[in-house]
């Protein structure tokens, strides 16, 4: 997929200066507020490590991160770095990471909505955890999804 602006909604200055700082604060003291983690991947163009606050869903034994804000810049990251790190606390969980097709998507799309739809769900268009799966299929290409597999044995 090639780097277009398509999709992303930026997100208020609650979420930004509130909401994201309280949970990146508690989730890098080791305090998941409902999955929360601290994703870092390495920069598609610099290399280095960048972080980020995001939600790590468990949904039909397998892990995902989803991208609520659609097509942004650690998303453009993971497709190049094909993984990263997850950080707890102190602890530390390697990844490889596969993206899901978007015909995949409706059942992880509505997990994530039925858990984090007071959070994120501004940035779904309106669809929810209860919308058909026409409707979750017709955001699908404007929400990437991941699917975490662990690499360190945990």
């Amino acid at each position: 997929m090639s780097e277009q602006v398509a999709h992303v909604k930026k997100p208020g200055w609650f979420t930004v200066n509130v909401l994201n700082r309280t949970v990146g604060w508690l989730t890098r003291r080791g305090l998941s507020v409902w999955g929360s983690r601290v994703l870092a991947v390495r920069g598609r163009k610099s290399g280095e490590w960048r972080q980020t606050p995001v939600n790590l869903l468990t949904f039909e034994d397998r892990r995902y991160l989803v991208a609520p804000r659609g097509h942004v810049q650690w998303t453009y990251n993971m497709r190049v770095a094909g993984g990263g790190k997850l950080h707890l606390g102190k602890k530390v969980e390697k990844f490889t990471a596969t993206e899901v097709a978007d015909d995949d998507k409706p059942a992880i799309l509505r997990a994530y909505l039925k858990r984090w739809k007071a959070e994120a769900g501004a940035f779904f268009d309106g669809v929810g955890p209860d919308s058909t799966d026409e409707e979750l299929r017709a955001i699908a290409p404007n929400h990437p999804i991941f699917q975490v597999h662990a690499t360190d044995g945990k």
